[in-house]
């Protein structure tokens, strides 16, 4: 039987060029405090963690997680690697329950299930490689013959740069446009208009034929946003994505219950009972949980079928390969969200920096190889000089 012999952990420290941040690309949850600063600073993240289980016979998979890596890293080496080493790694829904009781006294949320999350990855390529299968044929096989994407780079900017970046995207044939709002509570009426003005100018690009997903980040509160649907809804958008912090579940619910357009959230949700919390009591009507902090694929399967089960479609936060694996082989996943290759900005595209076998959209939509087992991706060596590697 073939057994986990150890779980390393490395921590990749981006030293490479990046891209200087501009005010009012994307609002946020600091945005309530006084200006002491970059408020968007503690969402942008230079780091990334990388997690390998590897087997008795020298087979590795590979996990990953983007929040808060060095902590992240310690509470793996410490606490979860010892949980799952000389265990089955095709026992992964053990394994989960164990990593998540046996630290439920402080790792239910946040830092805890991040790890887990890693882990959880990691194992399930690790089963795809043993069995010489891709995930998703694990996870069901495949529901689609491809997966369309939507293009999510389009933060806030002037009106101008905004509709060429839309006008130049447009040529690759996405299923949808996903733009940040740059204004909040505290730019007052003033910033209200600039934000429709913003949506309005992209609408003259893009159409109405395609999709327009409008995101806050959290960046807004409840009485903001009952003001802004409103003067929203003429654009038809998608939906609005994260208008208050994560806790305000109350305020997902008044917000989802005024009918005026789907209110999506969940990407800083953590668990499947925290997630269908969000679902139960209809306080979303598009969930977005993020794979790497939510417990993993195993746990992702769960709630995808709570959500199927109450007809509320799964669309993960990010792309990545899990997301991907996990929208080809559930009917419930629409659509995937897709970050292009680009400068490092926010942090998502670390993804392309360190790994290798990412799927490339094509006229809109991506492809999994069948043949191609485990998750696809491997540890890339070519931009070694642009990182600080801690192990």
């Amino acid at each position: 039987m073939t057994k986990v012999k150890s779980v390393r952990t490395r921590v990749w420290n981006w030293t490479g060029p990046t891209v200087p941040p501009q005010g009012n690309f994307c609002t946020n949850a600091s945005d309530a405090l006084f200006n002491k600063g970059d408020s968007m600073a503690s969402f942008r993240f230079y780091q990334w963690l990388t997690c390998e289980v590897e087997t008795d016979d020298g087979t590795i998979g590979i996990g990953n997680a983007a929040l808060a890596p060095t902590v992240v890293k310690q509470a793996i080496d410490e606490w979860y690697a010892p949980l799952v080493i000389g265990e089955d790694p095709f026992d992964h829904a053990y394994l989960w329950e164990k990593m998540y009781r046996r630290t439920h006294a402080w790792g239910r949320k946040g830092i805890g299930m991040t790890a887990i999350s890693a882990i959880d990855i990691a194992l399930w390529d690790l089963m795809g490689k043993l069995v010489d299968k891709p995930v998703f044929k694990l996870l069901g096989g495949r529901t689609k013959d491809q997966i369309p994407v939507y293009y999510s780079k389009l933060y806030a900017d002037s009106i101008d740069a905004m509709q060429k970046e839309a006008e130049s995207a447009s040529k690759d044939g996405y299923q949808g446009f996903k733009t940040r709002f740059g204004f909040g509570p505290q730019d007052g009426p003033r910033g209200m208009r600039e934000n429709l003005k913003r949506v309005e100018a992209l609408r003259e690009v893009l159409g109405y034929d395609v999709d327009l997903m409008l995101e806050a980040y959290m960046g807004w509160n409840l009485d903001y946003t009952k003001r802004m649907l409103p003067k929203l809804a003429r654009y038809e958008p998608r939906w609005l994505e994260e208008p208050v912090i994560a806790d305000d579940v109350t305020g997902y619910i008044e917000l989802n219950s005024m009918g005026i357009m789907p209110i999506s959230g969940g990407e800083h949700e953590f668990s499947v009972m925290g997630c269908a919390e969000l679902i139960n009591r209809k306080a979303v009507s598009v969930l977005q949980y993020d794979t790497n902090r939510v417990g993993g694929i195993t746990a992702a399967q769960k709630i995808n079928a709570i959500a199927e089960a109450a007809q509320i479609p799964v669309i993960p936060h990010a792309g990545q390969m899990h997301n991907y694996h996990l929208t080809m082989a559930n009917i419930n996943c629409p659509i995937s969200e897709y970050f292009p290759v680009f400068d490092v900005e926010v942090g998502n595209e670390l993804f392309y920096y360190i790994f290798e076998g990412d799927a490339e959209a094509v006229d809109g939509y991506l492809q999994l190889d069948d043949k191609k087992p485990g998750l696809g991706i491997s540890i890339s060596d070519k931009y070694l000089q642009h990182f600080e590697v801690i192990e």
